[in-house]
């Protein structure tokens, strides 16, 4: 074999070297990063009945009021209102804590929102307030919010009517439900101008509330 010859071939031997580590470098991290992710976003309780989810990465606040609607809703004769406030409270706490999301496509509040309206409410919070949101498997660095404290400021019983122009593909117009408006005040760790005050209107459907609108 001329020198010339094994000279190409051990060219070639290494860049398939090369090419092999690389491969399993980046097959190495997608596995690392899928575990994380799952074990980041495992829930750890569920209310019976509800499948409302609490996960371990939940802040102190979340968990706070998860324990509260769990009691509301364990009783006989659940008090709707106090559904509400709490359901409305754990969507706003966790649409606005950013701080815990894996990336921009980890939406927070989704498993409250109507289930008909939940695929375009989770387009639009991806192209606004989560648009930047860096990766958080890429060592992110940026300052995100965080809700520390939330108060209620009025709730009141209405009736809501489902129509062409809501988000829900599947809506009837004309379709009215009960529902509850429920306005709210809160505050963050650190102010990096985001909303600090909301209306959360929820519909009662099935004897289970669902989130359709926030203003």
């Amino acid at each position: 074999m001329s020198k010339k010859k094994k000279v190409t071939l051990i060219i070639l031997a290494v860049l398939i070297l090369i090419s092999i580590g690389v491969v399993l470098y980046l097959y190495r991290g997608q596995l690392t990063g899928n575990v994380t992710k799952k074990k980041e976003t495992k829930a750890v309780e569920k209310i019976k009945g509800y499948d409302y989810t609490l996960e371990k990465r939940d802040t102190k606040l979340f968990k706070d009021n998860f324990y509260k609607l769990k009691e509301v809703l364990s009783e006989k004769d659940v008090d709707y209102k106090k559904y509400a406030e709490y359901l409305s409270k754990l969507y706003i706490i966790d649409l606005y804590t950013i701080t815990n999301k894996n990336s921009k496509y980890d939406v927070g509040g989704s498993e409250y929102v109507l289930e008909s309206a939940r695929e375009n409410y989770e387009l639009k919070v991806r192209d606004t307030m989560y648009k930047y949101v860096e990766d958080k498997s890429n060592n992110r660095t940026q300052n995100l919010p965080e809700v520390s404290s939330i108060k209620l400021k009025n709730i009141k019983e209405s009736e809501f009517e489902l129509g062409k122009s809501d988000e829900s593909k599947e809506s009837k117009s004309g379709e009215k439900f009960d529902s509850y408006e429920v306005e709210l005040t809160f505050d963050y760790k650190e102010d990096l101008g985001y909303d600090t005050k909301a209306t959360v209107i929820l519909i009662k459907q099935d004897n289970k509330l669902y989130v359709v609108e926030q203003k």
